[in-house]
């Protein structure tokens, strides 16, 4: 199992304070995490300083961003990264958890119901939640390894309210930037700010702040094969 006192170390050196019961909240969460993972794809990584690693400290990155506060939904969270782990250590935050895959809900409800965390379950995809009641209605929307900068922005930025952020969690954004700059653009984005960091195991990792400064427009977003054959 991880190793709460080698966590906690991590992430002080990161500037990022965890209390024993928010340690405890994590070792719990990876403890259900490896057992559903046996009868249900919900991560490949499955070894503890890997855990702490890569998912459990690259999400607390992410929730220790200010701008990670009020309604927060976590598109196509899978297994509850990085929502779980920002609820975990922001407890205000309102979160949404948004997964197509009916199997992962069930986990997440489990996770949550287990560490006693408030959260709302949606079975949507982004595509379709952006065209429903879901749509400006957040104050950040987030997505860790779904798909390329432009995809992801016609499924985030339509959910986020005027003045909210899309942040994208990304290893590298080297060769998907200029590609999704018009689709910034289109959906009411600002030019992006990178927020660099590295892991414990020298591994980088970008969050992509993009802050949405006009509304997006009604015809956006396109249904799903649209958006993944023909990027904007």
């Amino acid at each position: 199992m991880i190793d709460k006192k080698r966590l906690q170390e991590k992430a002080i050196a990161d500037g990022i304070i965890l209390d024993s019961d928010q340690l405890d909240a994590l070792a719990c969460y990876a403890h259900m995490l490896l057992e559903w993972n046996q009868k249900m794809n919900l991560t490949a990584i499955t070894e503890p300083e890997d855990i702490e690693n890569k998912h459990f400290l690259d999400a607390l990155h992410f929730a220790a961003q200010a701008e990670v506060a009020g309604n927060l939904v976590d598109v196509g969270t899978g297994a509850g990264f990085p929502g779980i782990v920002a609820k975990i250590y922001k407890p205000e935050i309102a979160l949404t958890l948004m997964e197509p895959t009916g199997k992962r809900l069930q986990f997440l409800q489990h996770v949550c119901g287990r560490l006693g965390l408030e959260a709302t379950f949606l079975k949507e995809r982004a595509e379709e939640a952006g065209r429903k009641r879901w749509r400006a209605q957040y104050d950040v929307s987030t997505a860790r390894a779904v798909a390329p900068m432009p995809v992801l922005c016609e499924y985030c930025l339509p959910l986020v309210k005027l003045s909210g952020y899309f942040v994208a969690m990304k290893a590298d954004v080297t060769n998907e930037l200029d590609t999704a700059e018009n689709a910034i653009r289109k959906l009411g984005g600002a030019a992006p700010e990178l927020r660099r960091y590295a892991l414990p195991d020298g591994s980088a990792r970008v969050l992509v702040m993009i802050r949405k400064v006009e509304d997006t427009p009604a015809q956006y977003p396109r249904n799903g094969g649209t958006i993944a054959k023909r990027p904007l």
